[in-house]
């Protein structure tokens, strides 16, 4: 059973990203505040949990949830900023546009930035251990896969649909063939075999 809480405090936040492994489109992040006897059998961690189920379980969040807010941070700021430092400002700015401040926040992982002056503690497989941050890894995720769908349309030769924009053997045929798209995060290495240039 995954817990409620981690702190005291009763507005207690958690925060997870989506996407950072793959090769096209944003790292997204949510942050969610469920409420005091918050109960769901079924949430988990997004990985575990089938696209059906991460379906239902996303309006269930939205409606029982205290405050919840996500944001996509692009290729452009990945590439500037590399990918670490991209999924914390995702985390940084879903926080941020929560409707009710957070008095701590729990991080899934073990790499966080302090956020204003509210006490945070990053915890490794979070997202299988606290309700929010399982939460807050299903709405990263699901709003994620709704971008990469709708990308798709416009470039439906790497397959996004599907592969949601992951290093799959498929998307990597296709970058070889078509070369990378402007939703391609450049600072990555979208092929195996290549190189990086001597400057």
């Amino acid at each position: 059973m995954l817990k409620l809480q981690y702190s005291n405090f009763k507005y207690e936040c958690g925060t997870d990203e989506a996407g950072r492994g793959c090769l096209a489109g944003p790292v997204t992040a949510a942050a969610v505040i469920l409420p005091e006897h918050f109960e769901n059998l079924i949430l988990n961690d997004s990985k575990l949990l089938s696209e059906k189920k991460r379906n239902i379980l996303k309006p269930i969040i939205e409606h029982d949830a205290l405050a919840f807010s996500f944001a996509h941070i692009y290729p452009t700021e990945i590439d500037s900023m590399n990918i670490l430092n991209s999924s914390i400002l995702a985390m940084h700015q879903s926080i941020e546009s929560l409707n009710i401040r957070p008095k701590f926040i729990i991080v899934d992982g073990n790499r966080f930035k302090p956020f204003q002056d509210i006490p945070h503690e990053t915890i490794v497989k979070g997202d299988s251990k606290f309700l929010s941050i399982a939460a807050a890894s299903i709405l990263a995720k699901t709003y994620r896969d709704v971008y990469m769908e709708s990308i798709h349309e416009e470039f439906p030769m790497y397959n996004w649909k599907q592969n949601k924009g992951y290093p799959t053997k498929e998307h990597r045929e296709a970058i070889k063939k078509y070369g990378p798209s402007k939703y391609h995060r450049k600072s990555f290495r979208l092929l195996p075999e290549q190189l990086k240039m001597k400057l």
